[in-house]
């Protein structure tokens, strides 16, 4: 059967049709798989640091007398955080200058303006401060080193470092040698720069003083605000070993030195008024034996009160009545310290009475309400105030006042899931001006035992009297006891997290923490740290605590 002429033009024109498509695919496939091949990648990531291809003068030259030295790499590199990386010991004075800083160069160029000692080893410790210019990949550790005499020192000492308080140690801490020479003395720390020096870095607690000299030396650690070398005891800590060190072939040793603050020398600052009979004292050290006296004369009735700034290092001073007066003199005095101090006085706003709470609204079983106000309290009324539980019903409390920091607190007990409303009415408080208090309403609330956790902590082989706590991850304390004989501890009633146990070793009995000191050769209490288990809500943690018999 013969098809009709339209049949055939159709099916002339598709076959056509198809064709031509399928050549186009073709071609297209083709140029997309040539494209594929073709396209640029960048290839691998470059991961290769840069390499050293002379130095001028040769690295561990001896008989070194120039003034500069360059070395060579085989690409452009950069130097990055130089001031925290590059540790040159002994170090020089002035500090040699260091190029390139910001840009990218083929070299470096150490240009030496110090006068350098005979027969002393020098070396340049770069860290991880010289990269690559593209990807930043660092020459690890690079250490160019030379001698000004016939020989390059090879002894060395090695350590690390520890925090005496808190669980981790600082980065990038200092550790020097001073020698011990008839010039030695103990304040050689806080003016003169070590023989020798080295740093932990960011990456690592342990330390190694290489290219040594035979002899004794005096070993410290700084964590130093300033980096100029030197012990300054407001703002470094400081870490010292009992002894001295003799260096020499023998340097399998490991020394551990730990950073600890020292107690601040006491100072009593400049006095300033800050408003109408009221005088901040600044201070320096530990406040609590601060004696303030005033010497000017002063009215039959004058009185005065003290109160600690919760904000600032100062005392405040309170005085009344107001009186006539172009400038007061004090004496300050702190056990063996005394100083007379002027206050200029002048017209200046007074402070209205303001009374502010310092929990939430959440009460823990574990604390108590506390009130705290701006300018001394001097009478309360107990009458006055009401705590009412969620069904209306009075509850019992007794308070207890913290005159220094001008602190009530309310005791009473604490029920699960209760709802506690407390007001005190109109001239509840009265405080050292007479002025009195409106009136103040606080809502407080309590949880269920079950939303809290307990910790039962058990310690074996521990030196008493001791002081357990309970510590964050920032080391900030939690919870805290006290214990003189080996007994089961239980800390309730614990907010749900995680915690670490930190036992502090209370040689002197003093219920606190003691620090060290360096001049009079006293190392910083005992302190142990230990990881537990997460206290989760509803949860009993069993924990025992094993110490090292010392």
């Amino acid at each position: 059967m013969k098809l009709p002429i339209f049949v055939k033009i159709f099916n002339y024109k598709m076959h056509k049709y198809l064709s031509n498509l399928i050549f186009i695919l073709v071609i297209s496939l083709g140029f997309a798989n040539c494209a594929n091949r073709g396209t640029p990648t960048g290839g691998d990531k470059d991961i290769t640091p840069p390499v050293i291809t002379k130095s001028i003068p040769e690295n561990f030259s001896t008989n070194f007398t120039g003034k500069e030295i360059k070395i060579y790499f085989d690409e452009y590199i950069k130097i990055k955080n130089l001031r925290k990386q590059l540790i040159i010991s002994p170090p020089m004075d002035p500090e040699p200058e260091i190029t390139p800083l910001g840009s990218a160069s083929k070299y470096i160029t150490i240009k030496i303006f110090d006068t350098l000692q005979p027969n002393t080893t020098y070396a340049f410790n770069f860290g991880e401060s010289i990269v690559d210019n593209n990807e930043e990949n660092p020459y690890p550790y690079y250490r160019y080193v030379f001698s000004t005499g016939s020989y390059i020192d090879s002894l060395s000492v090695k350590g690390e470092i520890k925090d005496a308080v808190n669980r981790k140690a600082d980065e990038f801490v200092s550790v020097l040698l001073y020698d011990i020479d008839s010039t030695f003395t103990d304040s050689i720390i806080y003016k003169q720069k070590p023989k020798y020096i080295t740093n932990t870095l960011d990456s690592t607690t342990t330390f190694k003083l290489e290219n040594l000299k035979a002899g004794k030396y005096l070993m410290i650690a700084l964590k130093e605000e300033n980096g100029n070398y030197t012990f300054q005891q407001k703002t470094d800590k400081i870490g010292f070993l009992k002894d001295y060190i003799t260096v020499s072939t023998d340097t399998t040793t490991i020394h551990t030195l730990k950073l600890f603050n020292e107690d601040i020398d006491f100072k009593a600052t400049r006095p300033k008024l800050i408003a109408e009979n009221k005088i901040a004292f600044g201070y320096e050290g530990d406040y609590k034996n601060m004696k303030i006296n005033l010497l000017s004369n002063s009215p039959e009735d004058f009185e005065s009160k003290i109160t600690k700034d919760q904000e600032a290092d100062s005392l405040l001073y309170w005085y009344k009545p107001k009186f006539e007066a172009d400038s007061l003199l004090f004496l300050v005095s702190n056990k063996s310290y005394a100083d007379t101090l002027t206050v200029k006085i002048k017209a200046i706003e007074k402070d209205s009475l303001v009374i502010k709470q310092l929990q939430n609204r959440t009460l823990s079983f574990n604390e108590n309400f506390e009130i705290e106000a701006n300018i001394p309290l001097t009478i309360i009324d107990e009458e006055k105030i009401t705590i009412l539980d969620k069904d209306s019903v009075k509850v019992d409390f007794t308070t207890a006042f913290d005159a220094l920091k001008n602190r009530y607190t309310f005791i009473f007990e604490k029920k699960e899931q209760e709802r506690y409303k407390m007001q005190m009415l109109p001239e509840t408080f009265t405080d050292f001006f007479g002025n009195k208090n409106d009136t103040l309403n606080y809502s407080l609330s309590t949880k269920q035992y079950s939303d809290y956790g307990n910790v039962r902590l058990t310690l074996q082989n521990a030196a008493y009297p001791v002081i357990i706590q309970l510590t964050n991850e920032n080391g900030e304390v939690k919870a805290e006891q006290y214990s003189t004989n080996p007994e089961v501890l239980d800390f309730l009633n614990v907010n749900p997290s995680n915690y670490y146990v930190r036992v502090i070793f209370d040689a002197n009995g003093n219920k606190k923490y003691d620090t060290g000191n360096y001049l009079k050769k006293i190392q910083p209490e005992r302190v142990s740290h230990f990881e537990i288990e997460a206290v989760r809500a509803g949860w009993d943690i069993i924990e025992t605590l094993r110490f090292n018999k010392k």
